[in-house]
């Protein structure tokens, strides 16, 4: 009963610091401003005035179909893919109460992974690529499913399941790579770059197929927010309080893998976003799940946002994917928190 009362305690200062949703409007303004100078970067430089003319409608510029039909659906699709692997990334940390659970790294990407290499090798002469997000879905499910009942001991232990899921990713990245050997050289040379993960070439009709498949599962989580909260003190605290902990996590779970496997579907498999993009966010908007929910979205999606728009002015003509470069940011704050937890 004391530990019950000392956790209710605790419970009462996960409320919303004055200063949070401040934070949260200066981080959705902070994402406008990057996404303005995103769009007027390239190999083309456009000015940033003719850019948000441009956005307004409030003449015709020479830059339009730049503007419109190049860039404007990269980094629409870059912010969607960052919030969904983000998010996904924050309440997969919740619910294991581990921080260093990410889609990526307990196997969840790596079954959506699989599901889109067969796609690509097998099944996309007859199904149409709107589709794709649902396979990819099926390959994250059929991960998280696997992952849990094997981590299942009468209770999940974040420490089981974060290696159940290193074993598991790695198993799915043999098979990844299995199923390229048998596939054409078209099929290996489109599921590389897939794989490396990078946003070139999307257009609106793209944007348009991500877009309920990320912000559907965002109100749930959000409505959520606070119960998931209390899932930080524990199973039994949580169970003690009346939460039917186990539908919560079920209904969190499969938010989790819709996220993260849209994200994958569209953009390859970009990794360490839902590992750094829930780090920053609980620094700057501390102590509610409700508001760093969308904190973490627009970080996510800022991440993936500067990941591609270095990928593509950086190197002149080349174009870099954005993975390369999230990576090159994730593997030393990986190792970092590796440290922290040791």
């Amino acid at each position: 009963m004391d530990n019950i009362f000392t956790s209710l305690g605790r419970l009462r200062t996960c409320d919303p610091d004055r200063t949070a949703l401040p934070v949260l409007i200066l981080i959705m303004l902070f994402t406008a401003l990057i996404a303005i100078v995103a769009t007027a970067a390239g190999p083309e430089n456009i000015p940033i005035l003719t850019v948000i003319h441009e956005l307004f409608g409030a003449n015709e510029s020479p830059h339009a179909f730049i503007i419109q039909s190049l860039r404007l659906p990269r980094i629409a699709m870059a912010l969607l893919v960052g919030a969904g692997l983000g998010v996904s990334g924050l309440i997969l940390q919740t619910l294991v109460r581990n921080p260093l659970a990410s889609p990526e790294i307990i196997g969840i990407t790596g079954g959506a992974s699989v599901a889109v290499v067969i796609y690509f090798g097998w099944l996309a002469p007859v199904i149409s690529v709107t589709w794709m997000p649902l396979i990819a879905s099926t390959g994250s499910a059929v991960a998280a499913i696997t992952i849990f009942l094997l981590a299942w001991s009468g209770t999940v232990e974040p420490a089981r399941l974060i290696l159940i899921g290193i074993g598991i990713s790695a198993t799915f990245g043999a098979l990844t790579t299995l199923l390229m050997v048998f596939s054409t050289e078209m099929t290996n040379l489109s599921a590389y770059i897939w794989l490396t993960g990078s946003v070139y070439g999307a257009d609106w009709t793209d944007v348009r197929h991500i877009l309920p498949w990320v912000l559907l599962p965002l109100p749930p989580l959000i409505f959520l927010g606070r119960t998931l909260n209390t899932l930080l003190l524990g199973h039994d605290v949580a169970t003690s309080l009346g939460i039917p902990v186990q539908i919560v996590r079920l209904i969190a779970l499969g938010a989790c893998v819709i996220l993260a496997s849209a994200a994958v579907a569209y953009a390859g498999a970009i990794g360490f976003v839902g590992l750094l993009a829930p780090h920053i966010a609980r620094r700057l908007v501390k102590n509610t799940i409700t508001l760093q929910i969308p904190a973490t979205a627009c970080i996510g999606g800022l991440l993936v946002l500067i990941a591609d728009t270095a990928g593509r002015t950086l190197f002149g003509s080349l174009d870099l994917p954005a993975g390369i470069f999230v990576s090159a940011i994730g593997t030393p704050f990986f190792i970092y928190l590796l440290y922290r937890q040791r």
